[in-house]
């Protein structure tokens, strides 16, 4: 048996390449829509891939099940669990088998058996696999998508919290508890292969390592270990859960109606400076440049982000599918961007803009924005004035902690939805976070819409060292 994990660390998302060698045949477990990096590593080890299965209707990306079925026909194995609500309805136009709970199917030699594991969602599967070509009578190991993480286990509130479906946080936490109580019988042995590591939304506290063990989570998963107190268990898994980025529902529906075909990673232009003005018309421009470059002189409009874990966050909250989109980033990084970008569904990326060009364009006498910020401690200065605006775009948990008293709270990844408790009228914003990332990334969008957006410097760490402590309240 080959078995290769196949890591996305913009997502913190992972999809397993699992094949027999004797027979040549493949499957991928939960495959992202860019399919070629799993082509390629199967061509490489002498696999073709045969097979795709999902453990369940992602929320935080698009899958490539469909991609795969399209372009070499592999077969789709799909959860029949959870109710007709949670079914995937794309996968009657291709060869598939829906699974029930204990089904077993082959992949070669090798023998995956689905185990229904609901409460992130309700029809989620996990899959144990046995290498029966190498002799083995017992699994080896078990994918359990986003049940069991290391460290911790997937959230039972994405369905309201994010697709907005009312009523399902809580009775989703208590099936999470029983389906952990059922995994706690499987023995100690059994490695755990799950599809997110550090970093991802779709837990609170996942771990960096890429896999464990039943009997290590055992010790150590503290989510598990309160299994058995089913009060205490959904107190604590529903507790500091962070906000989900906007995209998430659009993701759910695609995922279950069925993935738009992407054919091949699109392939933006190159610009030079005397193009730049025009082919940003009517584009939404995502610069990627650091925050220093991006505060004294941008495209107008433009949003900022970092680029990483904080891309997609930032711009999935931001940018609709059918937005045109223009990339300020060096050409080192292009190919991840676009990646990431029709990961989620944001497949017009028709332009780059290098930093050399966009210099080059100022230089020229082109048209530039800047986003104005504040130190901290001008900010606590004049904290207590009235009319002082303050936006707070820190997740609730990390406000409930301390805060200033009267700052609004809506959390970065959530501002376009929440638009309308975004204090207005007259005068700034001063729009703080952490450290000073997140706040950046909410001032190009509120700006972009015509607020006075202003940027805290250094955000919440810089406010308490500057002396807005006298103003903290507890949560």
């Amino acid at each position: 048996m080959l078995f290769r994990l196949i890591y996305d660390e913009d997502l913190a998302q992972a999809a397993y390449l699992i094949g027999c060698q004797k027979t040549g045949d493949a499957i991928v477990v939960d495959p992202e829509r860019d399919i070629d990096r799993y082509l390629d590593l199967a061509a490489e080890h002498g696999l073709k891939i045969t097979a795709v299965a999902e453990t369940h209707i992602h929320a935080d990306f698009l899958s490539g099940a469909r991609e795969l079925a399209e372009k070499v026909g592999a077969k789709v194995y799909a959860s029949g669990l959870g109710g007709a609500d949670w079914q995937s309805k794309w996968v009657t136009g291709y060869e598939h088998r829906i699974l029930g709970d204990g089904d077993e199917f082959m992949v070669g030699n090798i023998r995956l058996t689905t185990v229904h594991s609901p409460g992130h969602t309700p029809e989620h599967v996990s899959y144990l696999v046995t290498d029966i070509g190498g002799g083995a009578e017992t699994p080896m190991g078990i994918i359990t998508g986003d049940f069991v993480f290391v460290g911790d286990l997937g959230r039972p509130d994405l369905l309201e919290s994010a697709a907005g479906i009312e009523g399902m946080m809580e009775p989703s936490a208590r099936t999470l508890a029983g389906t952990a109580r059922s995994f706690l019988k499987l023995d100690d042995h059994i490695q755990i292969w799950p599809a997110h590591g550090s970093g991802s939304a779709c837990g609170k506290s996942l771990g960096a390592v890429p896999q464990s063990t039943v009997g290590y989570e055992r010790r150590y998963n503290h989510a598990l270990s309160l299994a058995s107190d089913e009060q205490a268990f959904v107190d604590f898994i529903l507790a500091g859960q962070p906000e989900p980025p906007v995209y998430f529902a659009r993701m759910k529906a695609w995922n279950r109606d069925g993935v738009p075909l992407l054919g091949e990673v699109p392939t933006p232009t190159r610009l030079d400076a005397g193009e730049v003005a025009d082919a940003v018309a009517g584009t939404r421009v995502i610069d990627i440049r650091d925050w220093d470059a991006f505060r004294d002189g941008h495209l107008p409009g433009a949003n900022w982000t970092t680029d990483g874990l904080g891309f997609l966050m930032a711009v999935g909250s931001y940018v609709e599918p059918d937005e045109r989109i223009v990339l300020v980033c060096r050409e080192d990084q292009v190919d991840v961007l676009v990646r990431d970008l029709v990961r989620i569904g944001l497949d017009k990326v028709e332009a780059v803009v290098t930093p050399e060009v966009f210099g080059a364009f100022v230089a020229a006498g082109g048209s530039v924005e800047t986003a104005p910020e504040i130190a901290a401690s001008q900010l606590c200065d004049r904290i207590d004035a009235p009319h002082v605006k303050v936006l707070d775009v820190r997740r609730a948990a990390e406000h409930e902690i301390e805060n200033i008293e009267h700052a609004v709270n809506v959390a970065h990844t959530r501002l376009v939805p929440r638009i309308g408790e975004v204090p207005g009228g007259d005068g700034p914003i001063y729009v703080h976070c952490a450290g000073g990332i997140r706040s950046g990334m909410a001032v190009s969008e509120l700006r972009r819409r015509g607020f006075d957006a202003v940027n805290v410097a250094g955000g919440w760490s810089a406010m308490k060292k500057a002396g807005c402590g006298a103003t903290v309240a507890a949560g």
